[in-house]
């Protein structure tokens, strides 16, 4: 997909159109690269980043 203009009159609905018709595997692979390089600028060791993890509990409420 590409789409041509000038800067000065192009908005972000391509951009919108392009990522929602990625897979969320692909949408997931850019995010992470993302994050990878940015921790890398900050000098950050990558080798360390993981998914954060939450746990919660859910319950029945009685009756």
């Amino acid at each position: 997909m590409e789409r041509k203009g000038k800067l000065e009159e192009l908005d972000r609905s391509f951009d919108f159109q392009f990522w929602q018709a990625q897979s969320p595997q692909v949408r997931f692979a850019a995010m992470w690269e993302l994050i990878l390089h940015a921790e890398k600028v900050k000098g950050q060791d990558v080798c360390q980043l993981r998914l954060l993890r939450s746990v919660e509990t859910f319950q029945r409420q009685p009756g």
